[in-house]
């Protein structure tokens, strides 16, 4: 039976403290319909935070909210005879109340409401993304080594980040793999916030979001248009023919960084060069540039990453050097 409407019987009505948590990451006022429903039909709403966000979406909906703190016996007693009070929960999480609740209880000589935790609002995926964003901009405001960085002098940091995430990734540590993935995030939202103080082109982290939304959404007609796709072969077509759209370049080289290392440039080009239908022989010359050169436009051809494929064969050289110097400890 409902608390609101049960007998009147005070030893059988116990009431019922509610408390409301809402996400500060959800805008104030989008709360859930059994959160309203508590809302409208409580007997008291209570907040200790005079300026909660919330408050004024609830007064707005025709909800009277008391600006008090109260004390675990004062919610107890305020619950007597069956009644129902919310509490709308502060940012703090209200662990002095909730103690006390827990107190109360313990002692077993108070008869205790029930109790119940109700969220309000729900963080959708990606929303802790947002905590990141204003985590930025205060270390900008206010650490005295972030507020004078710029892009080029973060450029070195972008590129040992991605080596450290493919390592991560190459040795399977999934832990590692996290905070690797965290590391070349926060590259990519300090940038965009050091982009937003540009005095004559600048640009936000939203516009960065918006930018790839935008193109990924381009690039897969068979997902957001009416295009189809059926094999892994027939989405790369899709992507190179809406790429080659976008750019309109005059070379298929156009847009390969040749400051990567430079296996994964040969293979770059060589695979350039195949999609495209070009038959380019390799130049011929002397020296390993030119043998390492062959070696990687073979690899791609096959299916193999020479990067990788180098530097799992690199990794095996390292254990057996690491084997050879155990050995030699133990002579």
């Amino acid at each position: 039976m409902n608390a609101i409407s049960s007998a009147p019987n005070p030893e059988a009505a116990v009431g019922r403290i509610v408390l409301l948590t809402t996400s500060h990451r959800v805008a104030p006022g989008l709360l859930s319909w059994p959160a309203w429903q508590v809302l409208h039909a409580a007997d008291r709403v209570l907040c200790a935070d005079g300026a909660h966000p919330q408050l004024p979406y609830l007064r707005e909906a025709g909800i009277p909210v008391e600006e008090v703190s109260p004390t675990a016996e004062d919610l107890v007693d305020a619950c007597a005879g069956g009644r129902t009070v919310v509490v709308v929960v502060t940012g703090e999480g209200e662990p002095a109340l909730t103690d006390g609740l827990a107190r109360l209880a313990g002692t077993g000589r108070v008869r205790m409401p029930e109790l119940e935790l109700l969220p309000a609002s729900y963080d959708l995926p990606g929303a802790r993304l947002l905590d990141l964003v204003q985590v930025m901009d205060r270390i900008r405001a206010e650490c005295p080594w972030s507020s004078r960085q710029t892009h080029k002098g973060l450029a070195k940091y972008g590129i040992e980040e991605a080596y450290e995430l493919v390592e991560a990734i190459e040795e399977g540590d999934r832990d590692e793999l996290r905070e690797e993935l965290g590391d070349v995030l926060l590259q990519v939202v300090f940038h965009a916030r050091i982009a937003e103080e540009h005095p004559e082109e600048p640009f936000s982290v939203d516009d960065v979001a918006g930018g790839i939304v935008a193109k990924l959404i381009h690039r897969h007609p068979h997902v957001f248009g009416e295009e189809t796709a059926a094999t892994p072969e027939d989405v790369k077509e899709h992507w190179l023919r809406t790429k080659a759209e976008e750019k309109r370049r005059s070379s298929v080289t156009e847009g390969v960084p040749l400051g990567q290392p430079g296996l994964a440039l040969a293979a770059k080009l060589a695979s350039r060069a195949r999609t495209a239908g070009l038959d380019v022989p390799l130049p011929v010359g002397e020296g390993v540039g030119y043998e390492l050169l062959a070696l990687a436009a073979r690899a791609e051809a096959s299916g193999v990453d020479p990067e990788a494929a180098l530097r799992a064969a690199a990794r095996a050289y390292r254990d057996a050097i690491r084997a050879a110097e155990g050995g030699q400890d133990g002579v």
